[in-house]
C-alpha cells in the first residue's frame, strides 16, 4: 500500500487524474472501475480537461460503476448512471456502450447481481478501481458487517451512509435504503486500485483502514491485502496520521 499525500483537494483529484491517465494511455482498452460521491469529482474534472486538450482518448475504454441504489430510474438526478453521465460521461469520448452500471430499477436482488458479476467477467477483469472511503470505512456500499461480502450484492444501507448521502436529496426520506454493490472480492480482484480521501472528517477512518487491523467492521482495511493500492490523501485526511 503507497501513500500519496496532496496539499489539498485540487492537488490529490490532479494526482489521481495522473494514474488513471497512464492507465488509460499505456492500455487503450482498459478495462475502469469506477466510483461516484464528492471524492473523484475533482478527479474526473482534470481528466475531462486532458481529454479537451487532447491528450486522453477513451473511444476504447469500457468501464463498470461500483454501485447504483435500488430503485431509482436512471435518468433520477441521484441516480449513480445520471452522475456519471453528468460528471464524466457525457464530456468524453467514451462509448456509453461500454460503461456498465447496475441495474437499480431490477427488483429482483439476485437477479441483478448476478448478471452484474457477469457483466464483470465477461469484461475480462477491472484494470483499475478507483474508490472512494466512506466514513464508517465503507468501499463501494459495503458496510461494516461480520464478513467480507464476495460479489454483487444488495446491502442496507447503514445509518451513517444515510446520513452523509442525505445532502444530495430533497430530505432524508428520500434516500433509498437499499443499493446495489460489487462485492469485496471484485473490487480486491481489479489489478491496480486507486483510493480518494479528502478532508478531517475522514481522517479518523484513514487511520483506522491504514494503521488498525483488516476487519470486516472497517471493510476498506482489506486493501492492505491487495498488492497494488495507492491512496491518495489530502493533508487534512492525513491530520491524523
Amino acid at each position: 500500500m503507497t501513500i500519496c499525500r496532496a496539499k489539498d483537494y485540487k492537488e490529490l483529484s490532479r494526482k489521481a487524474a495522473n494514474v488513471i491517465a497512464a492507465q488509460v494511455i499505456m492500455k487503450p482498452d482498459c478495462v475502469l472501475g469506477l466510483a461516484t460521491g464528492s471524492s473523484p469529482i475533482g478527479t474526473y474534472e482534470q481528466l475531462i480537461e486532458w481529454y479537451k486538450k487532447g491528450d486522453l482518448d477513451f473511444s476504447k475504454v469500457s468501464s463498470v460503476n461500483l454501485d447504483e441504489y435500488k430503485g431509482l430510474n436512471p435518468e433520477n438526478d441521484q441516480s449513480y448512471r445520471y452522475f456519471m453521465n453528468t460528471h464524466f460521461f457525457d464530456h468524453v469520448n467514451i462509448d456509453k456502450a461500454n460503461t456498465s452500471v447496475p441495474d437499480g430499477l431490477e427488483p429482483d436482488s439476485d437477479k441483478a447481481c448476478r448478471k452484474y458479476d457477469e457483466i464483470i467477467e465477461k469484461s475480462g477483469g477491472v484494470d483499475l478501481q478507483l474508490l472512494g472511503l466512506g466514513h464508517n470505512g465503507h468501499i463501494g456500499f459495503n458496510e461494516p458487517c461480520d464478513i467480507f461480502p464476495s460479489g454483487t450484492h444488495c446491502v442496507d444501507l447503514a445509518p451513517s451512509t444515510i446520513e452523509a448521502n442525505k445532502r444530495f436529496f430533497a430530505s432524508e426520506t428520500d434516500v433509498p435504503r437499499q443499493a446495489y454493490t460489487m462485492g469485496i472480492r471484485s473490487i480486491m480482484l481489479a489489478k491496480k486500485i486507486v483510493v480518494v480521501v479528502s478532508g478531517e472528517d475522514k481522517s479518523d477512518i484513514l487511520k483506522k483502514v491504514v494503521c488498525g487491523p483488516i476487519t470486516p467492521q472497517v471493510p476498506a482495511s482489506i486493501l492492505k491485502l491487495h498488492p497494488d493500492v495507492v491512496i491518495v490523501a489530502d493533508e487534512a485526511a492525513l491530520s491524523k496520521m
